[in-house]
């Protein structure tokens, strides 16, 4: 999860003693002159994966944030973005074939 929230952000994100959180993968497939802003907004949020593949765990606030971004940066006509999410990242596995291409730094 990345940090810097205003104290709002965090009042929406605690109840019951908890914070809430997610898992996400996230898929985008743009026109090439917008892939270099989704890049970078996404990159602000997850960890990139490969190509056009982000995953991590992120508030319910930025996510929310995330896809606000994407969607002034998106021609809904021309591009797709698709949000695989889970509660929590205990029940999903990963398996790597290949060439890792990512790594798990977020860059701010």
């Amino acid at each position: 999860m990345v940090s810097g929230l205003n104290q709002r952000e965090r009042a929406e994100q605690w109840l019951g003693g908890r914070w809430f959180s997610c898992f996400v993968i996230l898929v985008y497939d743009m026109g090439e002159k917008r892939v270099a802003k989704a890049l970078k907004t996404c990159r602000k949020y997850l960890n990139w994966v490969q190509n056009s593949v982000f995953e991590g765990e992120i508030s319910e606030v930025n996510l929310k944030k995330l896809k606000a971004e994407l969607k002034k940066i998106m021609r809904e006509e021309e591009d797709s973005v698709i949000l695989y999410t889970w509660r929590t990242q205990k029940y999903t596995s990963r398996e790597i074939i290949g060439v890792e291409k990512g790594g798990t730094d977020i860059i701010l």
